[in-house]
């Protein structure tokens, strides 16, 4: 069907504007977290609000404020595994993944590429962009929990207190 009726053109201008703003207000009160670079919880919860957002706009069958209520709920939802997860490791561990070294002192880690399902390819593009032009200059590349790829040359290494959370990164240090 191309058209319906004005009336539902009109209920999708009024309850997406409303939704929107709504959305708009649950994601400032529901602070920077929900709006960063995301692991596995945190893109559940952007999927989960984009999905609530095209429904309420789209769906005659639910009202503004049932859609307002489920916004809500998935932000608070995020606020508190955010919460409980910084304080308590274990559940943290169970909702997100660790950090994952791929190569150190300039030497590629096989089996951690292979775990991450990454190419050699990618890790020498990771510390191109970098602007490290050798492998032999880069004391670490982490696969991070969000996907990224971090790469710490060993002019920055230091005392390598950075990669006390990457498991595996102590018994390869130097």
């Amino acid at each position: 069907m191309w058209f319906d009726s004005w009336s539902d053109l009109g209920r999708i201008l009024a309850v997406g504007a409303s939704a929107y703003v709504t959305l708009v207000v649950v994601l400032r009160l529901s602070g920077k977290r929900t709006l960063a670079k995301l692991n596995a919880f945190d893109l559940v919860i952007t999927v989960a609000l984009g999905s609530t957002l095209a429904t309420i706009v789209l769906s005659s069958d639910v009202a503004w404020a049932d859609g307002a209520v489920a916004l809500g709920l998935l932000a608070g939802l995020q606020f508190v595994v955010a919460w409980l997860t910084s304080r308590r490791p274990r559940l943290r561990d169970a909702v997100t993944a660790h950090p994952t070294l791929l190569l150190h002192r300039g030497e590629l880690l096989a089996d951690a590429l292979r775990q991450q399902r990454m190419s050699e390819a990618e890790v020498r593009q990771a510390v191109r962009a970098s602007g490290q032009g050798d492998l032999s200059t880069v004391a670490a590349v982490v696969l991070e929990t969000d996907g990224t790829v971090s790469v710490v040359p060993d002019s920055a290494l230091g005392s390598g207190s950075a990669l006390a959370d990457v498991p595996g990164a102590a018994s390869h240090r130097a």
